[in-house]
This record gives C-alpha cells, sequence and structure tokens, in this order.
C-alpha cells in the first residue's frame, strides 16, 4: 500500500546565478583617422583586448578630412572611428560630408573632445553610433565596440575556464575535471569539459566515459559545425556534466591552426554556462590563441623549482598577451609529498605574482582510488576536505566569489549611413 502515501519527490534546487563569459567582437575591420599622435596609441592598444582578436585594426592621421579624402577614393570599412577637435557647430556639416562617401552599412563613433549632452544627443540623432569624450580609456572604446556589434537581445555565453599545467604531470586534468565536478553539483550549473589533449586526454577516464565521438569530430567537420552537431557529439558524463572527449589513438597526428579551436570553443558557450577547457601541457599557435582569449586561466603546478620556472615563463607570457585583463590564477598541487623539498605555495604565488587559488595536499591513496575507479574526489570521499578547495575554486572561476588562499596552504540621412544598433 505505499502507493497510497508516495515518498515525496526530491526538487533540485534552482542553479545559482554566475558571471558570463566576455563576448568576442566579430570578425570586423575598423580604420582610425586621429588628430594626435596620443589619440592613435590610445586606438591601437584597445587591440590588446582579447575581445578584439578577431579585428583588423589600422590608424590614421587626418581626423575627419583625412577620412573624407581617403573614402573619396577606397571602399569603407564595417566601422570608422574619428577623432575631431571641431566646434560642436561646425561638426555636422563634417558628419554630413563624410555621409556622402561612406557605404550604407557602415558605422561610426566619433572621439571628441567636448562633453556636452546636446551635443551628443544631435549626434546620435543624426547618425552617429557612439560619441566617446576624450581623454578616454582603452577599455571604454573596446566596450563601446562590442555594444555595437553584440547582436541585438544576444543571450548571454558561457563562461570559459582554462586549466594548463606548469610541468608535465603537475595535474591540471585531474584539477579541472574535479572543479567542473564542483561547479556542476555545488553551483547546480551545466559544465562542458573540452578535453583538448587529443592524443593523452583523460577526460573519458576520469568519468569511466568511452562516447564514440568527441573533439575531434568535432574539428574534423569545423565550418560545418553547428549547434545541433555538436550537441550530438557531446556525452553526459553526470548530472551537469558534459563532455567532448579526446580520441586517445595515435594513428595520426594531432596539428592545428591558431584559430581551428575557436569555432567550437563559441559554440559550446553559446549553450553552456561553463566550458572548461582540460589545455595539454605544449607550446603552439593555438593554446597560446585559446590562452589569449578565454575569460580565466588556472596554472596547476608542483611545489618544486622546475614547476616555479615554468609557471613564471607562463604567467608573464599570459600577462602580455591580455594586458587588459586579471593576471591568470594559481594551484598548487601535490603538496606534502613525503621527503621532497618544497617551496612553500605563498612564496610560489609571489614569484611568479599570481593569486593562489587554493593548496591541494597530496593523497596517493585517494587520487590513486578515484583515477583507477573513474570517479571524482567527492565521489570517492565525500566528506575530504579537498573537496571544499575545489568548490572554492568554482566559485572563483564562475565570478561568484572571490578566493581567499581557499584550501591549506548625401541627400540621405546619415542615420542610413551609420546605422545605430538600437
Amino acid at each position: 500500500m505505499s502507493f497510497l502515501n508516495p515518498e515525496p519527490k526530491t526538487v533540485e534546487e534552482p542553479a545559482a546565478e554566475i558571471a558570463g563569459g566576455a563576448r568576442l567582437i566579430p570578425r570586423i575591420t575598423i580604420q582610425a583617422f586621429c588628430e594626435h599622435s596620443q589619440t592613435a596609441q590610445l586606438v591601437e592598444s584597445a587591440i590588446h583586448d582579447r575581445r578584439m582578436s578577431k579585428v583588423a585594426l589600422t590608424t590614421h592621421n587626418g581626423g575627419l578630412d583625412g577620412a573624407i579624402e581617403t573614402y573619396k577614393s577606397n571602399p569603407t570599412p564595417n566601422l570608422i572611428m574619428v577623432e575631431t577637435t571641431l566646434p560642436p557647430g561646425e561638426i555636422p556639416g563634417a558628419l554630413a560630408r563624410l555621409a556622402e562617401v561612406c557605404d550604407a552599412s557602415t558605422r561610426l563613433i566619433l572621439l571628441g573632445h567636448v562633453n556636452d549632452v546636446m551635443l551628443y544627443r544631435e549626434l546620435i540623432r543624426g547618425g552617429v553610433s557612439e560619441y566617446i569624450v576624450l581623454p578616454a580609456s582603452a577599455q571604454s572604446i573596446v566596450t563601446a565596440i562590442t555594444e555595437l556589434f553584440a547582436s541585438e537581445n544576444a543571450a548571454p555565453i558561457g563562461r570559459t575556464v582554462g586549466f594548463v599545467s606548469a610541468k608535465g604531470g603537475a595535474g591540471s586534468s585531474t584539477v579541472a575535471h574535479n572543479v567542473a565536478w564542483a561547479i556542476s553539483q555545488s553551483l547546480r550549473q551545466d559544465a562542458l569539459i573540452l578535453d583538448m589533449d587529443l592524443a593523452f586526454g583523460t577526460a573519458g577516464l576520469n568519468f569511466n566515459q568511452d562516447p564514440p565521438h568527441g573533439l575531434a569530430d568535432a574539428l574534423n567537420v569545423n565550418q560545418k559545425l553547428d549547434q545541433t552537431m555538436l550537441d550530438r557529439l557531446m556525452s553526459k558524463a553526470a548530472n551537469h556534466i558534459n563532455l567532448l572527449t579526446a580520441p586517445v589513438t595515435l594513428d595520426r597526428t594531432y596539428d592545428f591552426e591558431e584559430r581551428d579551436f575557436e569555432q567550437i570553443v563559441e559554440l559550446s558557450q553559446t549553450a553552456i554556462p561553463v566550458v572548461v577547457l582540460d589545455i595539454p601541457h605544449a607550446w603552439n599557435s593555438w593554446i597560446r590563441h585559446t590562452l589569449a582569449t578565454i575569460d580565466e586561466v588556472v596554472i596547476v603546478a608542483e611545489p618544486d623549482l622546475a614547476n616555479l620556472r615554468n609557471a613564471k615563463n607562463l604567467a608573464d607570457t599570459i600577462k602580455a598577451l591580455r594586458p587588459a585583463e586579471t593576471a591568470p590564477n594559481l594551484i598548487i598541487n601535490k603538496f606534502g609529498l613525503p621527503r621532497r623539498p618544497e617551496i612553500s605555495a605563498n612564496e610560489f604565488a609571489s614569484s611568479i605574482e599570481c593569486r593562489l587559488l587554493g593548496t591541494i595536499p597530496f593523497d596517493a591513496a585517494l587520487f590513486g582510488t578515484a583515477a583507477n575507479n573513474g570517479q571524482m574526489i567527492a565521489e570517492v570521499s565525500a566528506n575530504n576536505k579537498i573537496n571544499d578547495i575545489y568548490r572554492a575554486v568554482g566559485l572563483h572561476v564562475t565570478g561568484r566569489q572571490a578566493v581567499q588562499s581557499a584550501g591549506r596552504g548625401s541627400s540621405l540621412k546619415m542615420s542610413s549611413l551609420f546605422k545605430k544598433r538600437a
């Protein structure tokens, strides 16, 4: 008679809010016409923002007059940026002359030196896409471009988090998989793990999965890849956990161009809130490009000298690739290995100038059991304090919480020529 008193159904709590990923600007051409060298330097510095990684940007001298002369005999790009020092009363007339030589699809961002609300309103009514008062920051320029070219009513995109080892065997894959598990179970957010080590990846083993398709299939179709196909290639490892596994075969070499993974990552972001990239310990053009364009980078290192040297090189290079972003994060793994002289976690983090997210102690039995069983640490030992470290790292990389050293250790109207996004 148990059907008369059915057990109450367990209802999963709603997913926690997390930060969305940064939307990259699509492949567009931008030409800037500047009257001052300082403005030209400002515009050129914007190209270093990772959101501008697909953009082709060139700067020229001459302001509005230079732009008008140039486009009398040349096609116009997707976006024109023009600095002007003209008095407010003369700007509309100069813009009308520029509109006569521009394509209807071209957009315009005006860089001016007059901070006047009435001028701003007149320019926007006239069809200027955006008016930025100088001096300004490179970030404000990039943000204006991003908002201009983002799709109308575009939904937020997923956050990308990359894990990379400072040295082979440091354990970034294990950390990446367990952090993804923590995000999926603690925050109840869908996570997708991209196992990018196609020859030797371990995501399939660690989740006890052997799917027939994976990341290599997505790469093989590349330009034909769409959301439906991507969904078919993904395998479900657990509640809220999806995988694009590596083929782990050596019958071919896996040499890729710089942007070969780009479309896969972007498509994944449109469907999954958190995309975890398990990046192999190697250095080539596509790894460099991937590290430069994702939202968060986590370096996983053991506390010895070789790891310190490599982590320092990695951190410095990533900072140079992402000057407008925060420094990469650090996790010290396998801390407390018996009889091994070790560098303290705080000293290690201080030396490479990165935020220490956590220190994971060495536990051969625990990690060995999990690896051999194809399980996560939380499945093997749910109450182990190491799980708190993974949860804290997951909270940080998803923008939920800052970690405090987690763990132990023409006659045409101008508006038709410079279209403003509604």
